[in-house]
């Protein structure tokens, strides 16, 4: 189907597929796209890529492109807030169409994966992206296969869960529960609020409201109860989350109605966390590193819930995998291995 001819002899010819220019350090990227007429003054230029010959290609029926392929293999694997760029030496790119919460169906990757000659690599799972960045890529190895090997991967993507998508946030009305006698009676200056309410702002929600309550359960039930009665769509409370007697918190959540999906979390910063619902209203439990890290549990579980995740005791002992964050000294998060397990 594919043969070799003198590219002196290849102008009028139809290229079809792109050719690569490369500049050790400099340069790597499409010289010749594929379609590209050749022309006499392209001979040199080929030549100077090393590209003696041009390869004619007469697909028979039952094989396919590397390009189509691609387009195919993308279309099927991508889900909601997916964009797809045109193939570019044989590789489409799936881009974040929006901001949100990329969401990854692991197994089904391992099976496209397992196609013979086909690829395709994605972003891990379940962490905050943004439009307009690239998520995953899919080509495949050869110039050109078997239509059955496309087949293959369209059947797997056929009625399952994307393979590749982002999730929007949702906005939600949240309410906070600032906790401490320190701050109740103003002996230090309230921290916390501002930079939950930073937080949450940044994925699109809103703190429309803040209590300062004392350690004290009753009182911090109340604020609880109050938040719910106003509407609130998740609740937070801060601070008095660790094991000394007088941080409350805990218990309040428990007095409040909270139906406590854990409380501790395999991740540090982050390992005093608590996760509760009170019919079906996410209220959780925040520990005081989430004032002076940059990555804590609060990055890794909070974008989930506003994706639209109802989290599991399951879905928390599996942050133990990635959930150790090495203090660099120049924090890059998310291009790091926190949370990625």
């Amino acid at each position: 189907m594919m043969k070799a001819i003198p590219v002196q002899e290849a102008v009028g010819r139809v290229l079809f597929h792109d050719i690569t220019r490369i500049v050790p350090g400099e340069y790597s990227g499409r010289a010749f796209k594929k379609g590209h007429v050749i022309r006499e003054e392209d001979v040199p230029k080929l030549l100077n890529l090393g590209k003696d010959n041009i390869y004619v290609l007469d697909l028979k029926d039952g094989f396919i492109h590397e390009n189509d392929a691609a387009g195919r293999i993308a279309q099927a694997a991508s889900g909601q807030g997916i964009l797809l760029t045109e193939p570019v030496e044989g590789k489409v790119k799936m881009v974040a169409a929006n901001n949100g919460l990329l969401k990854i169906n692991a197994d089904a990757l391992h099976r496209v994966n397992s196609v013979e000659q086909v690829v395709l690599s994605t972003l891990h799972t379940n962490q905050r992206v943004a439009a307009g960045l690239p998520v995953a890529g899919t080509r495949i190895i050869p110039l050109f296969t078997e239509k059955s090997r496309v087949l293959e991967v369209e059947k797997i993507c056929d009625g399952i869960p994307p393979i590749v998508e982002v999730r929007p946030f949702r906005s939600l009305k949240v309410g906070l529960v600032t906790t401490g006698n320190e701050i109740y009676h103003k002996r230090i200056e309230d921290k916390f609020g501002p930079i939950v309410r930073s937080k949450f702002q940044d994925m699109g929600s809103e703190v429309f409201r803040q209590i300062l309550a004392p350690d004290d359960v009753s009182v911090i039930v109340s604020a609880i109860h109050e938040l719910l009665e106003n509407g609130a769509d998740m609740i937070v409370a801060s601070g008095g989350m660790s094991v000394d007697p007088d941080d409350r918190t805990p218990a309040a959540i428990r007095a409040a109605g909270g139906e406590v999906v854990t409380y501790g979390s395999p991740t540090f910063p982050g390992a005093m966390f608590m996760l509760s619902y009170i019919d079906g209203v996410p209220v959780i439990g925040l520990p005081g590193c989430a004032m002076y890290h940059k990555a804590t549990v609060f990055e890794l579980v909070v974008p989930r819930i506003l994706a639209g995740d109802i989290i599991t005791r399951a879905d928390i002992i599996a942050l133990g995998h990635g959930g150790f964050c090495a203090g660099c000294p120049e924090c890059r998060y998310p291009s790091c291995s926190f949370g990625k397990g």
